[in-house]
């Protein structure tokens, strides 16, 4: 189980025991759950049960239901990317994280209709697979980015990300871009049109590995890896020919005001015709 959120949660298990001074017999003492069993799901051999997570909170009362709430989101972890399963453990463990995403929204900053709409593109896809990938989606923001204590995240948007997306989600989607902005551990640069080393794939930077990715697929490379370094240097120059972040908040809100706008003389128009 190592390298996906299941470990994660044994860790997080692991972590509060021993914040609060206990050993296994005192955890099993309050939980009623075995010392061996413990023992299996906080090392990553054993994953959580529903029951198991309903115990923790009630051991951890402070956690405010955090191990019920992620035992749930374990639950959509199938239809995460097999060559993406290695990363989530990364990002919820770092300090920070820096991601790249050519022609489309962010993940972490898609809004719910704008996620659907885009997973929806896929071709073979059932309503019911793009309804679990879109919950997972969303998942994984609140883990990563809206935690306890959340990363520092700098996000490069390509200008046509924001120029492309359908009209119908459009006003939606920059809202929530001036929102995240809004929060002190986020700050979002635009990258204008230009030739720069970033047309060719998205890639995601965290403490402690990198995750490049390509239209089939992915590959996610430790911190060992010359790779991670390659493709720190990649941000760092696309970010060159990013626009600053204040004139990047700047051009969102014309955009969105642009939009509003254009909504309103559209309902004039109706309203003429109806006249």
């Amino acid at each position: 189980m190592a390298g996906n959120p299941g470990s994660h949660f044994g860790k997080e298990l692991r972590q509060e025991r021993l914040a609060h001074g206990w050993g296994l017999e005192e955890l099993a003492k309050v939980s009623g759950i075995s010392i061996g069993h413990l023992s299996r799901i906080e090392n990553g051999k054993r994953p959580p049960t529903e029951q198991v997570a309903m115990a923790c909170d009630n051991a951890f009362p402070e956690r405010r239901g955090w191990f019920l709430r992620f035992y749930h989101e374990l639950q959509r972890w199938a239809e995460t990317p097999s060559w993406f399963k290695p990363f989530g453990e990364h990002e919820m463990s770092t300090a920070t994280i820096r991601s790249w995403s050519p022609n489309v929204v962010d993940g972490l900053l898609q809004t719910e209709d704008y996620a659907r709409a885009q997973i929806g593109l896929f071709p073979n896809v059932s309503k019911d697979r793009v309804d679990d990938r879109v919950a997972n989606r969303m998942s994984r923001q609140q883990r990563v980015l809206y935690r306890e204590t959340p990363p520092k995240a700098h996000f490069l948007v390509d200008i046509t990300a924001l120029q492309r997306m359908p009209e119908r989600f459009r006003t939606a989607q920059l809202c929530h871009l001036l929102e995240a902005i809004a929060l002190p551990n986020i700050t979002i640069q635009v990258v204008p049109v230009c030739w720069h080393s970033g047309m060719s794939g998205g890639l995601i930077l965290t403490d402690s590995a990198a995750y490049a990715e390509s239209v089939c697929g992915g590959q996610v490379y430790g911190s060992g890896d010359e790779m991670v370094s390659a493709l720190a240097s990649r941000f760092d120059s696309i970010r060159t020919e990013a626009m600053r972040a204040s004139e990047s908040s700047t051009l969102i809100r014309e955009m969105l005001a642009h939009e509003r706008l254009a909504k309103v003389n559209l309902l004039k128009r109706q309203r003429r015709r109806l006249r």
